[in-house]
């Protein structure tokens, strides 16, 4: 099955697969959201990976990456049904799980939990590990990449979660936050000021420039960094930046929003 399942993802464009067996959320996070307790009998949990490339997220917080970050949920949502379905119909009752589970931003600020966390999910099912901006860091795309999830009855091989850290403590997430959200401690210890994110985010939702995505862009993890010739994070910066690509991304930044 799980080969079946790799295949699947490799036709699909679909470049990271994981799984975890879903008595790992025990002792990770609070019981009403492990993923037993959301679909009861589930065994496995199936997490696929899509990027968000490189050059949409670095004109953030833009009309581009609005529609990328838009695109690439959707793409997720339609990925994981079919994956869900093609269990189902070889008898292996599962469901797929929304990328995003709550209305939008206003709800986030009222409540600003997921009902299921595929960040965890897919550090669970061993696809990268924690950085300081709480986001899933992979060797792939740093935390440049969405995940969804399935939950399933049938049991799988699970993936081993990773045993390095990928975090390097270089603070760039903790130097270019807009609204100092992202803490210094590290992940579990310090936790993203959530309430503040959410907040800028509602700001940048009625311009219709939202998601923020600066602490994800900046961070220099990621082997997609070499492949478009960012190693350097310094080119984000206002002072002493990369004039060329800072006036690609101005141009970008003064078209689509309200």
């Amino acid at each position: 099955m799980k080969k079946v399942l790799q295949r699947w993802c490799i036709d699909h464009e679909i470049p990271l697969i994981g799984v975890a067996d879903a008595a790992r959320w025990k002792g990770e996070v609070l019981e009403e959201y492990h993923p037993d307790s959301i679909y009861p009998g589930c065994r496995s949990v199936i997490v696929i990976g899509l990027p968000i490339h490189l050059p949409s997220i670095e004109s953030s917080p833009s009309i581009q990456y609005r529609e990328m970050y838009r695109t690439v949920n959707a793409l997720l949502d339609q990925y994981t049904y079919r994956i869900a379905e093609r269990l189902n119909q070889a008898g292996l009752p599962s469901v797929s799980i929304p990328r995003d589970g709550y209305a939008g931003i206003e709800a986030l600020i009222k409540n600003p939990v997921a009902f299921f966390s595929h960040r965890h999910a897919a550090y669970l099912a061993g696809l990268g590990t924690f950085g300081l901006n709480n986001m899933l860091l992979t060797p792939e795309y740093g935390p440049r990449v969405r995940f969804g999830s399935v939950l399933t009855t049938a049991v799988i091989e699970p993936d081993p979660i990773r045993a390095d850290d990928l975090c390097t403590r270089c603070m760039e997430c903790v130097t270019y936050c807009p609204v100092r959200a992202v803490s210094p401690e590290g992940y579990p210890e310090g936790k993203t000021n959530k309430e503040a994110c959410a907040k800028y985010s509602a700001a940048l939702s009625r311009k219709a420039i939202s998601p923020c995505g600066i602490c994800i862009k900046v961070c220099p993890i990621g082997s997609d960094r070499i492949l478009y010739g960012r190693e350097d994070t310094g080119i984000y910066r206002k002072e002493g930046g990369d004039p060329t690509l800072q006036r690609a991304w101005e141009h970008i930044r003064r078209h689509g929003s309200l």
